[in-house]
């Protein structure tokens, strides 16, 4: 087994998996993206952070070394880095797709997005995704109100409002799209991050800091532009992405599917008021997955193909459409950290015995703990 086959088994070894091909296109964007001295590097990096003696060690080669192809790696998007004022980096593994593939912002090339496109069909396995999403679906601000008892993670502005280090990133897929000549109209700078991964993309220039106002324009304009609001699938949000069913690699692969609603993980569905309703279609031209049909010059939802995302309401000029919290056996745990979130993808996926996963379960087992006393 060479060294990309090694990387590629390690990477499916992590939660967000790396499936093979009969193709052999994921090996391909391995070596586009690491050459064999990195991707022998990686092979030794955990989904715990680490310094660079840790690895070194576990590797077999000198300290001075490991700390420089590390931050190389890091500056390339092929693993994760925690940078602080008073520790030097710690390095962790990262995931091909939420992790390597984001991280390629600006460093795309036509080749590499062929390769990509060939692959998205594979990666994605929604039955996986279904079990454990790394994104979830939550409304738009304009959509909900104070009765429907919106938890503090479910709210785009509060998630904005309790964090103090915010970047934004463009949108690595409209960047892709836009290289294949699918040139979208919405704003291409609509990712949103926050503290340590807000940090990681500072550090490598990818990511411009924002204030928390700056922050909220962007909530005001992805609205706007018909955009739907996925932040990562935990209480404690590391990121939040604004995202169009043309572009997002995620809204594309569930839009086929004939049931969105089954896939995505959302609290909410919207309900249309028959009598209120005027057959404006104002919201069916809003709607990401053509969940909304016209009968009788009247519209409604098609529960199976709403993910909540609330873009129908917000703009509906006699205010026909609401938002309806699901029933508790129809809303799904949400983790605490993205932590918890990749144990379950792991255990979901039969990984959970991967070597060194078992380790940051033990980890956050004891995180748990001490934060209960």
């Amino acid at each position: 087994m060479d060294i990309y086959q090694k990387l590629a088994k390690h990477l499916d070894n992590l939660p967000g998996g790396f499936p093979s091909t009969e193709s052999g296109v994921e090996i391909r964007i391995l070596k586009r993206l690491f050459t064999a001295e990195y991707a022998a590097l990686a092979l030794y990096s955990s989904m715990i952070p680490e310094e660079p003696r840790v690895i070194a060690r576990r590797a077999g080669i000198g300290l001075e070394v490991a700390r420089q192809q590390l931050e190389e790696m890091a500056q390339k998007g092929l693993v994760f880095a925690i940078y602080s004022e008073k520790e030097q980096p710690r390095y962790q593994a990262a995931h091909f797709a939420c992790g390597i593939w984001e991280f390629q912002v600006n460093r795309l090339t036509p080749e590499f997005v062929k390769d990509m496109e060939e692959y998205w069909p594979t990666f994605f396995n929604l039955d996986d995704w279904k079990k454990t999403p790394q994104f979830r679906t939550i409304p738009v601000n304009q959509s909900i109100t104070v009765e429907h008892h919106v938890m503090s993670y479910e709210q785009a502005e509060e998630i904005v409002r309790s964090h103090r280090i915010i970047s934004v990133n463009p949108c690595i897929c409209r960047q892709e799209q836009g290289m294949k000549g699918n040139t979208c109209n919405r704003p291409f700078e609509t990712c949103l991050m926050f503290g340590n991964v807000a940090e990681f993309y500072l550090h490598r220039g990818t990511g411009r800091r924002l204030t928390q106002y700056e922050a909220l324009d962007i909530l005001h304009r992805a609205n706007e532009h018909r955009l739907v609001i996925q932040p990562s699938n935990s209480k404690d949000v590391s990121f939040l992405c604004c995202c169009c069913s043309c572009c997002c690699s995620v809204l594309r692969n569930i839009k086929r599917h004939p049931r969105p609603a089954s896939i995505v993980l959302t609290s909410f569905v919207a309900q249309i008021n028959e009598e209120l309703c005027t057959g404006c279609e104002t919201c069916i031209d809003r709607c990401q997955m053509e969940a909304i049909k016209t009968e009788d010059g009247r519209s409604f939802i098609d529960a199976d193909r709403c993910i909540g995302c609330g873009l129908c309401i917000s703009t509906c000029p006699v205010n026909a459409v609401k938002m309806l919290r699901k029933s508790k056996p129809d809303q799904r745990k949400v983790a605490k950290d993205m932590q918890l979130t990749y144990l379950e993808l792991a255990k979901n996926r039969g990984k959970i015995n991967t070597p060194r996963l078992v380790g940051m379960l033990m980890k956050s087992k004891l995180d748990r703990m001490l934060t209960s006393f």
